[in-house]
């Protein structure tokens, strides 16, 4: 196939890119392809459960907090389908995640520069990126990594994940044929409250003999959601975070945790309505068992199951053996790996872990200056928590298309709260 040359070539197509190429949908001096090796357009697809909802804003979507005329915006996807009066009648308190996940596919299968089944093998540069996957080679201008997260379980759990032991990711087709089980939920998120939610929710025809809830957190806390910490999740907080001395980044990240992986209000409170159901209505309080401020630190086969050595950690040498036919594992994701960049990994500066990026969310890296690896959602411990979430996504890749028309574009108006110490409003 003859070599194609482009000004951006993508890798991946997860909501992070598929931010930056509907950015880039129609300019003319930025021809641009994302490549994603799956078939088609996944977004946690066995995690929908039936009532999970999007813990961020509506206009959180790929493009409106950039563009909010782009045709890729939430809005634009609602009314292609007809259905804008619809959805405002339903008078949602939250957007359903799969009618998110849907409108995500509807942007990906929309914009004929996202290219499916087709696997990035490796990157290499001789004055321009050559991408070569397992169908072409391609030379680009610049690169766009985004390639996203996969599931994390702890190293104790990793030899005996199959169909008894599964992380939560592939929940919906895993979690069949439960009833009458004993099941183990580790996570004390948002997706391991839904897995919990669900499955102390299950009738009498497909109920589990029991439900236990084990997390880290001394509690099942909330997500703060509140006004003023959502401050942490605008663009001025992110280049205020990215200036900080690493240990501070690595304090803040830690100390405000809860404001992206707490658990939503509405969650708790059915998550509790249920449990008043199973034990005072329905007699059957030997059906769940909440174990929070415990680690699980063993696993081993007992018969046909499973047992969990679990410590507390407040009171560290008290131990409990916890017998069960399942886990599920809500331990969250970790970065995917990027082997395709291998041929260029002695060039690129990186910080405990991470790819060093500059202000625009490029790698620092001893390539000219007009030649750029950009990384997308690869830098939490740079720029924050939002980094990983949904929140800064639009903000993020119109900084990149800035960049890549070499202007500076407008930013949006900064936080009524002065972060740093310099320049402060009202002083000389």
């Amino acid at each position: 196939m003859t070599a194609e040359h482009l000004r951006l070539a993508g890798i991946g197509a997860g909501p992070a890119n598929l931010s930056l190429a509907a950015l880039l949908y129609d300019d003319p001096e930025l021809p641009n392809v994302f490549f994603d090796r799956k078939p088609h357009f996944i977004w946690h697809d066995d995690q929908l459960i039936t009532g999970s909802t999007l813990q961020v804003s509506i206009f959180k979507d790929l493009v409106s907090l950039s563009d909010p005329t782009n045709r890729f915006s939430f809005l634009s996807y609602l009314h292609d389908h007809g259905r804008m009066y619809h959805y405002i009648n339903a008078q949602f308190a939250s957007v359903p995640r799969s009618e998110f996940r849907n409108y995500l596919a509807w942007a990906a299968e929309r914009n004929e520069n996202i290219v499916f089944s087709e696997t990035v093998e490796r990157v290499e540069f001789d004055g321009v990126f050559r991408v070569v996957t397992d169908r072409r080679e391609v030379t680009a201008d610049n690169i766009a990594v985004g390639v996203g997260t996969v599931p994390w379980v702890p190293e104790v759990a990793e030899p005996y994940l199959g169909a008894t032991q599964f992380h939560v990711c592939d929940y919906l087709s895993r979690s069949k044929g439960l009833r009458g089980k004993r099941v183990a939920v580790v996570g004390g998120g948002q997706s391991g409250a839904e897995a919990f939610l669900d499955l102390i929710s299950r009738r009498e025809s497909e109920g589990l003999a029991r439900v236990l809830w084990i997390s880290k957190r001394r509690s099942y806390f909330p997500i703060d959601d509140s006004t003023f910490t959502n401050d942490f999740y605008m663009p001025g907080y992110s280049d205020y975070f990215y200036q900080l001395p690493e240990s501070k980044r690595t304090e803040i990240n830690s100390a405000h945790l809860l404001t992206a992986d707490g658990i939503s209000e509405s969650t708790l409170r059915a998550i509790y309505q249920e449990l008043y159901r199973v034990q005072f209505i329905e007699g059957a309080a030997h059906r769940f068992g909440l174990l929070p401020s415990r680690t699980v630190t063993a696993v081993d086969r007992i018969g046909g199951g499973w047992e969990l050595t679990v410590r507390h950690n407040d009171e560290p040498d008290q131990t409990q053996c916890v017998a069960v036919d399942a886990v599920v594992w809500a331990t969250g994701f970790r970065p995917a790996g990027k082997e395709f960049l291998d041929p260029l990994l002695d060039r690129i500066e990186t910080e405990n872990g991470e790819f060093r990026l500059d202000e625009d969310f490029a790698a620092i890296w001893d390539g000219p200056p007009d030649r750029n690896i950009y990384m997308q959602n690869a830098a939490r411990g740079q720029r924050g928590l939002p980094d990983v979430n949904l929140s800064l996504n639009a903000w993020r890749a119109g900084r990149i298309t800035d960049r890549l028309h070499n202007r500076r574009g407008a930013e949006p108006m900064t936080s009524f709260i002065e972060w740093s110490a310099k320049n402060v409003r009202g002083t000389q």
